[in-house]
């Protein structure tokens, strides 16, 4: 009984950090959707520090199997999560901080020997050993620190993109906190790639140097003003259109006021004649992962035989078109609005996905968790595969330490 308790014991010792780890990454992975691996970083360098404080007598293989072991399961579950393998950088980066937290710990604790050639001698925990011991929980905290993808960057060189909308993207509405001119996140983002104008009248387009052009829910539009759309995107221009046939994004102006953007779009004449073809209306939020994995959150959006974009080359330049103005919403694609330039925060691709349609794409990649079956066999397994571990562990533990007392008795006698 002693010993099926000390087994016991030693089993939990290693399955709860584990549990624990696993469940701190999924609750912070959740606040976004994002399976990344570092997510889990955090979690992992405070509970490995500790658990190498705890077993620094166990010797490096039992500290090295607590470490994989540990990261393990959060690698297996982001895998599963997301339908496909997470990025390398990120995978060797968690299993990093695990490795660099675990041994820090344990040489705080108890520094290893250090062999001087004939005599081996060991340190008597004076700061050599525990200063190498804070290197190392020093070393993981910088992977934390600049690991992860960083805040984007403002391109130095920046073509001019005109913006025509209704939307408030550029000014904040009447009734809302402040006044005056604002940017909306969107707009923060595109500014780092573009030099971003809004544009009142499109028959301005060919003198304002522009080459890309966003269309989003404008008010109506004379037949000149579509001409010159036309006209500008048959020389050269690109042109994304964000029409929606159910705008939902929400606005504190009255039913009727000129101020409030159009509920359905306005440009079907051009879109026309442009020959894109009507689609089919999805009348409810609904995340939407593009033919190259990237991930749209729509909200009352024509769909066109299953794909969210149109793309028609007119003349020497293009236009896409996209049934949907709501996706640029920072409610859909952005976790917490004062951080629009830092990528973790996103809850979908959208913003690195318009300025790359725009011809200025945003670096980076990131890993979704698709459907409810898929976050929940990954936990499942994640979680199985890490009671094997604890429990090949416990007896790998119980071994190096037996041994570790019996050497001190040998040397004691």
């Amino acid at each position: 009984m002693p010993a099926m308790s000390a087994a016991l014991k030693g089993f939990l010792w290693l399955w709860l950090p584990m549990l624990a780890l696993l469940l701190a990454g999924v609750w912070r992975a959740w606040s976004t959707g994002q399976a990344d691996p570092w997510d889990w970083g955090i979690a992992a360098a405070i509970l490995l520090a500790g658990a190498g404080l705890l077993l620094a007598r166990c010797g490096r293989l039992a500290l090295a199997w607590v470490a994989v072991g540990a990261a393990g399961p959060a690698l297996i579950f982001c895998a599963l999560a997301a339908a496909q393998t997470p990025p390398a950088g990120a995978s060797l980066g968690l299993v990093a901080i695990a490795l660099l937290a675990v041994f820090g710990g344990a040489w705080l604790r108890q520094p290893p020997p250090v062999e001087f050639r004939p005599v081996p001698v060991r340190m008597k925990g004076g700061w050599p050993g525990r200063g190498i011991g804070a290197f190392l929980l020093a070393l993981s905290a910088l992977l934390i620190w600049r690991g992860p993808a960083q805040p984007i960057a403002a391109a130095p060189d920046r073509p001019k993109l005109a913006v025509l909308t209704a939307l408030p993207l550029f000014w904040v509405e009447p009734g809302q906190a402040g006044n005056g001119p604002r940017d909306a996140p969107i707009v923060t983002v595109l500014r780092t790639r573009f030099a971003v104008e809004p544009l009142d009248d499109p028959l301005q387009l060919a003198s304002s140097g522009a080459r890309a052009l966003l269309v989003a829910q404008p008010r109506a539009l004379t037949p000149e003003q579509l001409v010159a759309i036309d006209d500008w995107v048959r020389a050269g221009g690109t042109a994304l259109i964000l029409a929606d046939p159910l705008l939902r994004w929400p606005s504190t102006l009255p039913l009727g006021d000129r101020r409030r953007p159009p509920s359905a779009g306005l440009l079907g004449p051009l879109l026309a004649h442009w020959g894109f073809a009507p689609g089919l209306l999805v009348d409810q939020e609904s995340r939407h992962f593009t033919a190259d994995g990237h991930l749209l959150t729509l909200s009352g959006a024509w769909m066109f035989d299953g794909a969210a974009m149109q793309r028609k080359r007119l003349g020497r330049g293009e236009a896409l078109l996209l049934g949907d103005a709501d996706l640029i919403d920072d409610r859909l694609w952005l976790a917490d609005p004062a951080r629009p330039l830092d990528p973790r925060g996103w809850v979908a691709d959208t913003p690195a996905l318009i300025a790359d349609w725009l011809g200025a794409p945003i670096s980076g990649e990131r890993r979704w968790m698709r459907t409810p079956h898929d976050v929940i066999a990954g936990l499942r397994w994640a979680i199985l595969v890490g009671t094997g571990w604890a429990m090949l562990g416990t007896m790998l533990l119980r071994r190096n330490f037996a041994h570790g007392r019996s050497e001190q008795k040998v040397k004691i006698t």
